[in-house]
């Protein structure tokens, strides 16, 4: 294993601590809203710089990018420039779930390198479930290799959905109806890391998601596509970072799915 996945997973291991410890005792939760039906906590922030701790002592020299405490650049570095090495941190995806105790959440962490996702750690604390990628190195859950499943049937699919209307809260636009009333089943789990997870490792056969962030995306992009999946935005082109649009898939029901958007 590589030694910086294995310090991504040192770190994903220690916010997941935090955020267990925690879940025992949710009333004492101090809740923060950041916009409508976005929440942070002090958990949030503590899994973070928990993490960050961690990466910053093993590489110093480093940049991030958390979903908390935003960009942190590199010693020496400068805001226009593209860093070499940057981790893209979400401490705790989910954190609706987490403060209903709804066990659905967890901890992601990429590294980029020159902007490509290299290391990739989503880590469910709940089921102590850690999904691991590295580029060229294939996909894991905890050490068994993980595949995309073998779906064919676009009727049989099983979808992960991120869209308006997905969570209830209205009617789903004509450009993803079809594909979320023609597949088997879609689901909102309210953690798009955990999608992309489910993606990989072959529970979900799909995945549709607007308006996500850089940390949303970045290790769960790895993980799909070292498991053998696709991923694109909207357009088939490979800019999901900077987008926030994705589809992520097993190959079969990937063409499906962009043959729905693209309509």
């Amino acid at each position: 294993m590589h030694p910086m996945l294995n310090t991504a997973i040192k770190a994903a291991r220690r916010a997941g601590s935090i955020i267990n410890r925690a879940s025992l005792d949710l009333e004492r939760l101090q809740v923060a809203r950041k916009g409508p039906k976005d929440y942070v906590t002090e958990i949030d922030q503590a899994a973070e710089e928990a993490i960050i701790d961690v990466l910053r002592t093993a590489y110093p020299d480093h940049a991030f990018l958390a979903e908390e405490s935003g960009a942190h650049l590199a010693p020496g570095g400068s805001s226009s420039d593209q860093p070499e090495f940057q981790w893209i941190i979400d401490p705790l995806d989910g954190t609706t779930n987490f403060i209903h105790g709804f066990p659905v959440y967890a901890v992601s962490i990429a590294l980029a390198q020159r902007g490509q996702v290299t290391h990739a750690v989503v880590y469910d604390p709940t089921r102590n479930e850690m999904f691991t990628a590295s580029r060229g190195s294939g996909a894991f859950l905890n050490d068994r290799r993980m595949r995309v499943s073998g779906r064919l049937r676009y009727g049989d699919a099983l979808l992960g959905a991120h869209v308006p209307g997905s969570a209830g809260g209205g009617s789903v636009p004509s450009r993803f109806a079809g594909m979320l009333t023609e597949c088997a089943s879609a689901r909102r789990v309210g953690s798009t890391v955990l999608d992309l997870a489910y993606v990989a490792s072959g529970r979900f056969d799909g995945f549709c998601g607007v308006g996500l962030k850089p940390w949303d995306i970045a290790a769960g992009s790895l993980l799909v596509l070292e498991a053998g999946g696709l991923i694109a935005d909207f357009k088939g082109e490979q800019s999901w970072l900077a987008s926030g649009e994705v589809l992520a898939a097993t190959p079969k029901i990937f063409a499906q799915m962009m043959a729905h958007v693209q309509t």
